[in-house]
Parts: C-alpha cells; sequence; structure tokens
C-alpha cells in the first residue's frame, strides 16, 4: 500500500482555536508547542507546520481585530528551540517572500537546518495585503504578478546562497543579478545537512500550483471532494515536466480537520459541540462583517441574518475568498430559508471539519485519497490546544501503521528522507 505523508499545523492561526484550559497557556508558551511536536514526533509525523500571521496584526473597522491571533513568537527562533526537544520531526516555518530579503534568511534557514540536523523547511508565501508592507517594506505593497515573480527569484536566489558552499566544505563567492535582487559576497554557513532547507507552498490558485511546480518540494492544499482532490493532483503533476521534475519530487500534502469518536454518530455529537466552541457570541458577528462592509453590532448573533450590503474593506491581513459577497448571499438565503439564526449560520459556513468519525473511519478515508491519488498525504489541524493531536496520534497513527499505509518508525534523519526525497544535487 502506499505510504501516506503526515504533518500537522500548530493551531492558533485563526479564531477558531479552542484553548483547553491553563495547560494550553499563552501565544508565547512555549510548553503548548513542545507538547504537540512530541506527540507528533510520537506519531512518527513528517513534520511540525508553524502557519505565519504575518508581522502586522489583521485589522478590522479599521482597528486591531482582537478575535485575530496575534502575539506568537517569530517562528524559527521558535523551531530552533524545538529542535532541542526533538529528534526526527521535521520542523517547518511560514515565511513571507515579500516583506523578507535573501542572504539573511537563506541564513536563518540553513543554520536551523545545521541546528536541527537536517529537519528544517520553509513554507514560501507571499503577502497581499498593503498594511504589512507599510511596516517592513517603501512603497507599500506589491501587486499579485509582482509578488509570484519576486518569489520565484527569491527562492532561486536563496538556493544559489546553499550552493555557495561546496559539499566538501569550502566556501564560493557568490553573485546574482536580477529583477528584485542584486547581490554579491560570501555566504556564512555551510552547506546543510539535507543540501538545501526543504521548500513548503501553498497552491490551490493557478499561480500557486504553477509556482509550486517550479520551485517547491511540498505543495500544501485545500482537504475537498475526492474528485476535486484527484484533479487538483493531477494538474499540479502535470506541470512538473515543463521545469525537468518528475512526479515524485513534489508531495501534494492536503489539509485536514478530524474529530473522532467511539463510534460515528459519538463523533459527529463531539463535532457539534466543537463547533459551538469554536463560534461564540462575540465572535459569530464578524464574519458576516468581513464581507458585508457593515457594522453588525446593533444585531443579536442568535438573532436573523442581516440583509445585502456594499463592497467591504473592513478586514486587512488576511486571504479573501474569490467572490466572497456571492459565498454571503448564498448563506444569507439559506439562513432564511431554514430559520437559522446568524451565529448557526457562521457555525454551518465555517466550521465544519473534513473528517469526522470512528478511528476506522477516518483511517480508511485517508487511505482512500492516497490510493485514489487525491493526496499524498495530509497536514492535521487541530482545533484544540495543545492536545487536539493526541487522540489521532493514540487511535488512528496505529490503525494505519497496521494496515501498512504509514511508518511504524523512522528510516532517515532528515526531512528529505522522511518525504522520500533525494538530496538536491549541487550547483555550484
Amino acid at each position: 500500500m502506499k505510504q501516506m505523508r503526515l504533518a500537522v499545523r500548530f493551531p492558533g492561526a485563526d479564531s477558531t482555536t479552542v484553548r483547553c484550559g491553563h495547560r494550553s497557556g499563552g501565544q508565547t508558551d512555549f510548553s503548548s508547542f513542545a507538547h504537540l511536536a512530541r506527540t507528533a514526533e510520537r506519531g512518527k509525523f513528517d513534520f511540525f507546520f508553524l502557519a505565519g500571521e504575518g508581522p502586522r496584526p489583521r485589522e478590522h473597522h479599521g482597528r486591531t481585530h482582537d478575535l485575530g491571533v496575534f502575539g506568537r513568537p517569530e517562528p524559527l527562533t521558535l523551531l530552533g528551540a524545538l529542535a532541542a526537544v526533538t529528534d526526527r520531526l521535521g520542523l517547518a516555518a511560514t515565511v513571507d517572500a515579500t516583506d523578507n530579503e535573501p542572504y539573511e534568511l537563506a541564513r536563518r534557514l540553513a543554520t536551523l537546518d545545521h541546528l536541527s540536523g537536517g529537519r528544517a523547511a520553509w513554507h514560501v508565501v507571499t503577502s497581499p495585503d498593503a498594511p504589512t508592507g507599510q511596516d517592513v517594506r517603501r512603497g507599500g505593497h506589491l501587486d499579485r504578478a509582482e509578488r509570484y515573480t519576486r518569489a520565484a527569484e527569491f527562492v532561486a536566489t536563496a538556493r544559489e546562497l546553499w550552493d555557495s558552499w561546496t559539499p566538501e566544505g569550502t566556501p564560493r563567492p557568490f553573485a546574482h543579478t536580477g529583477q528584485h535582487f542584486d547581490i554579491a559576497g560570501e555566504f556564512t554557513v555551510p552547506r546543510s545537512p539535507q543540501g538545501h532547507p526543504v521548500v513548503l507552498h501553498s497552491g490551490d490558485s493557478d499561480e500557486g500550483r504553477e509556482f509550486a511546480a517550479s520551485a517547491a518540494d511540498v505543495v500544501l492544499t485545500r482537504h475537498g471532494t475526492l474528485e476535486d482532490g484527484q484533479a487538483l493532483y493531477a494538474d499540479v503533476k502535470a506541470r512538473l515536466a515543463a521545469y525537468g521534475r518528475r512526479p515524485d519530487d513534489l508531495t501534494v500534502m492536503a489539509g485536514v480537520t478530524v474529530v473522532l469518536g467511539d463510534t460515528d454518530a459519538e463523533a459527529q455529537e463531539n463535532a457539534t459541540a466543537l463547533r459551538r466552541l469554536q463560534v461564540s457570541p462575540r465572535n459569530a458577528l464578524p464574519a458576516p462583517e468581513q464581507v458585508r462592509g457593515r457594522d453588525l453590532s446593533p444585531y443579536d448573533p442568535d438573532g436573523p441574518p442581516p440583509g445585502p450590503g456594499p463592497e467591504p474593506d473592513l478586514v486587512r491581513g488576511r486571504a479573501r475568498t474569490a467572490d466572497p459577497l456571492r459565498a454571503a448571499d448564498t448563506r444569507r438565503a439559506s439562513s432564511e430559508a431554514t430559520g437559522l439564526a446568524v451565529r448557526r449560520t457562521v457555525i454551518e459556513a465555517t466550521t465544519r471539519q473534513s473528517l469526522v468519525g470512528s478511528p476506522e473511519t477516518v483511517a480508511t478515508a485517508l487511505e482512500a485519497f492516497v490510493t485514489a491519488e487525491a493526496a499524498d498525504g495530509f497536514v492535521l489541524v487541530p482545533h484544540l490546544t495543545p492536545g487536539g493531536l493526541d487522540d489521532f496520534v493514540d487511535r488512528v497513527v496505529p490503525l494505519l501503521q497496521e494496515r501498512g499505509s504509514f511508518r511504524s518508525a523512522y528510516t532517515g534523519t532528515t526531512l528529505r528522507s522522511h518525504l522520500g526525497h533525494a538530496e538536491p544535487v549541487w550547483k555550484g
């Protein structure tokens, strides 16, 4: 049976995270991060993933959105600390290619790769919004097309820097002249244990898929239907040939949320209870406000839904759906037809988990996606912190191991070895 890949994203990048009592701590409490990382390593996961909220807090109504999550430590520093309390688990951080510079970031990533023994990964993202640009760039934000060309050149430049040391440990001068970067000198960090840190990218859009095919080792996607997964999988794999790459050179991993129970019925009950915890009366109204462009504070969150409104400009610092108003109209019509209140509508529209069922049901569903080539693996996104992965590792992973669809032990020491990727050829 084809072996699946598994990773976990630390919860807390949005307001749907449920913090479980005093054990969850605050955003800077290292014990929460260490608990999840150790649990993932106990489950023989490929990597631990820190999604970033960006250097600037999200805004709502022109002020800091207090339901957004911010205040988390700088991710590469945090992963350096986690490298000391784990032995094999890959360590991935989101770092923006729009608002950083290649030399400094390549140096930090190579350092993490050395300190972790070859377990570092970089989730490449681009920054879409002007507020962040005001914080860290001259001249504000870049348009969409330029963000992707800058990101592609950024990754290529970082790889030139990593290759400026020979595999035998000899430094050589580097020089790069391009559209976005013109740098030269000597790189201070030797070639790292896995050659280059692993590069991840989120690739649901056409631009994202093309970027992943050209530059990434792992592409992160959304979990949808089996047919949607197969279509995306086939599309992004087919793009690899244009860059001289093979299908196995890119690993496709879908993000999933999982709710377990002893039976499928109990799991559904647990999922319903979790959704009500995720969407409290306090955070029910900001969701429709974000797409309606209206102050809905006078509305009762447990009352009827608001009517249509103008195109919004209320929320900054987060990705937007392609057509938020159409989605909102669909939800409002559904609410009016079914008599659902605002809060219940938001619960139904924004917090439905990907997989809900007994351990056997969930394990079978995961295997079906991999067998049908709808994904090579999954990034679990638990909504409970710090123990949201515990049940999955204790109850689902053993089933996958018994069935032969997931490893029972690590066979290598680097993240590339976990993923089945060869070390990149040196291009000095």
